[in-house]
């Protein structure tokens, strides 16, 4: 009789989930990041309707990595 030390598939799955999870979050923060940046140059040279299209896309971007954090959170509190 043999035991199972290691389930391989739900292992792998974890992995990926936290490798796709992790590439995610850090690409929407850094584009929170420039959209921000964006924001403030176009700004400084009086561009105003493409300063509001960067403000949209840093939002936007910060919504994301927040709603990542919340559903990460809920997660690990319901397991």
């Amino acid at each position: 009789m043999t035991g199972t030390i290691v389930q391989t598939s739900e292992l792998l799955q974890s992995v990926a989930a936290s490798v796709v999870a992790g590439v995610g979050v850090t690409f929407a923060f850094s584009v929170t990041i420039w959209g921000v940046g964006q924001f403030g140059e176009l700004t400084r040279r009086e561009r105003p309707l493409a300063a509001i299209g960067a403000a949209v896309v840093a939002a936007f971007a910060l919504l994301l990595v927040v709603a990542a954090v919340i559903v990460g959170i809920v997660v690990m509190t319901h397991k």
